[in-house]
């Protein structure tokens, strides 16, 4: 029997729910996360220090903490450019997307609901992926991003907690099959209304 996969976390990302002027209206949101650093308490409703601005939609136990593969980041910096958003030749920064984890070393494809990532101190389970609204839209830039997040596959996904404890960036986390009904890609495909082949 193979090791599992090992990949690695680049940062920890929190952030609280502001109102912010997005687009000409106010809008509350927790999008734009920041970089921690050392250890970051993880409960099962998340890490310590990070909030959700709609709990309808964000957070709770299947919710609790969102990763987000930053292999993605140049095609988000890439449409940024082709669109004229401005800044958009700077490079993004970790947290940017919304995401609590910017990890590094594991795509979507290679992710399915009901994995485990196993932390030096803390267990987290993949529940489902992100479905984009209208504020990633803004914080984009751009009216289309969500569309080229369906259109990319490249989502991200949420974890639940199964072990509480702390999480660090440059940890190393491996990951533990589930059941393998269905990856990240194929779930998000199908919400998105469409069919991988």
């Amino acid at each position: 029997m193979s090791a599992p996969p090992t990949a690695r976390l680049l940062s920890v990302n929190t952030g609280t729910a502001l109102g912010r002027l997005m687009e000409g209206r106010r809008v509350v949101t927790a999008i734009g996360k920041s970089a921690r650093e050392g250890p970051v308490a993880v409960n099962p409703l998340g890490l310590a220090g990070d909030e959700q601005a709609d709990p309808t939609v964000h957070g709770g136990l299947t919710k609790a903490v969102y990763a987000y593969p930053s292999e993605h980041l140049p095609f988000w910096q890439a449409e940024r450019r082709a669109h004229d958003v401005p800044l958009a030749e700077r490079a993004l920064p970790f947290g940017f997307v919304g995401e609590n984890l910017s990890i590094s070393g594991l795509l979507e494809t290679e992710v399915w609901i009901g994995d485990e990532l196993h932390f030096p101190d803390c267990t987290l389970r993949v529940t489902e992926p992100r479905q984009p609204c209208y504020k990633f839209n803004i914080v984009m830039g751009f009216a289309q991003a969500g569309r080229r997040m369906a259109e990319a596959g490249c989502s991200g996904f949420y974890l639940s907690v199964t072990r509480p404890g702390t999480i660090e960036a440059g940890q190393t986390f491996t990951l533990h099959p589930g059941p393998r009904d269905m990856s990240v890609a194929q779930m998000f495909a199908g919400k998105r209304g469409k069919h991988l082949r």
